[in-house]
């Protein structure tokens, strides 16, 4: 169990630094496309491998070309995206995206629960289907044009982890952003120690699979709108929102809510992530050349994933040596922290001229 446990953090770890990797790869070649169609792939690939083999290493190497399937599209698509909008709809298209993507997300494993229920245990079966949305996916990428634009001829930071030294070569209003998101993304756990919260307090595991894919319709349904609403009233105005219904929840976790009133964090955690998933990506494409978008998400997606695991590693530290209720707790002081931290930054674009609203 303790290898399988480091080999996953390895292959996390990997798997998020490689957004910043191929991020940086994907503005030296001046291309985005092939990276998106590449790294959908090669998660779509890793689906039918989950069905054929069911031995340790096998497992780990479907999992991590999953993961790194994600590391190589996800700087690249986020420009693409970032590309194809305004300074004034920038939150607008990223909340859309974010909205289809985890309805997808909810779709999915209810759709699996279906299969299961009429073929129970038929398992490597499901992997198979799942190949299907996967590859489609793939192949609607085939009718998506980019625009063509020069490759880089720099010679520096084609490393694996070159992508660090674009942080001091970025705008200062770029390094202050990702500050503050990476020092909240490092108290901001695993959503597993929400659901062993729930668990702990009784709560069976169909219920937590339902509450669960509450959440994520939550977020679907929000993710839209408030990306709209963030580019009427500001990003800023908008990420800290999402911030204070973060620390409400986390608050509640703390002291041991009742069953029904789950929903309502729950709920509240939905809206989080609407509020600041699609934002935050808005924000950094805000303040970074165009030319270097998938650098500049790549690099702080990629620091964001270690964060993450560290965030993990903190609230376990915590759970086991000082209590459940501490461990949010203190996540939730922290992350007050950070929302001061925003609330005190000024914002502004690249080129500042065009404020974007506090």
């Amino acid at each position: 169990i303790v290898l399988i446990g480091v080999l996953e953090g390895v292959a996390e770890a990997t798997a998020g630094l490689s957004k910043g990797y191929f991020g940086k790869l994907s503005d030296l070649q001046g291309k985005r496309l092939p990276f998106v169609q590449l790294g959908y792939l090669m998660s779509a690939l890793s689906k039918p491998m989950m069905g054929l083999f069911v031995f340790p290493v096998w497992i780990f190497f479907a999992r991590t070309l999953d993961r790194l399937g994600k590391g190589v599209r996800t700087g690249a698509r986020d420009a693409l995206l970032s590309d194809a909008a305004t300074p004034q709809t920038k939150a607008t298209v990223f909340g859309f995206h974010r909205a289809l993507d985890t309805l997808g997300a909810a779709i999915g494993p209810l759709l699996a629960l279906v299969f299961l229920a009429f073929y129970p245990g038929a398992y490597r079966t499901l992997f198979f289907l799942a190949f299907a949305p996967g590859l489609l996916g793939v192949l609607t990428t085939l009718w998506l044009k980019e625009s063509k634009r020069a490759p880089t001829t720099k010679t520096t930071g084609r490393s694996f982890l070159g992508f660090i030294k674009y942080i001091p070569q970025s705008s200062p209003a770029y390094r202050k952003r990702i500050f503050g998101l990476l020092v909240f993304a490092l108290f901001n756990s695993s959503d597993v120690f929400l659901l062993l919260m729930l668990k702990q307090q009784g709560t069976s595991d169909k219920d937590l699979i339902i509450i669960y894919i509450f959440y994520n319709l939550v977020y679907a349904l929000l993710a839209y709108p408030a990306g709209v609403l963030a580019d009427r009233i500001g990003l800023k105005k908008m990420l800290v929102t999402g911030l204070v219904f973060f620390v409400i929840v986390y608050l509640g976790m703390a002291y041991n809510a009742s069953y029904y009133m789950y929903y309502l964090l729950f709920l509240l955690y939905g809206a989080y992530a609407a509020c600041t998933e699609g934002v935050s990506k808005a924000m950094i494409s805000m303040v970074c050349d165009p030319k270097d978008t998938a650098t500049a998400i790549g690099t702080y997606e990629g620091l964001r994933s270690i964060s993450a695991l560290l965030a993990s590693a903190i609230a376990g530290f915590l759970w086991v040596y000082a209590s459940p209720s501490a461990t949010f707790l203190a996540t939730a002081i922290a992350v007050s922290g950070v929302i001061i931290y925003f609330v005190l930054l000024r914002f502004s674009t690249l080129n500042n001229s065009q404020s974007i609203s506090p």
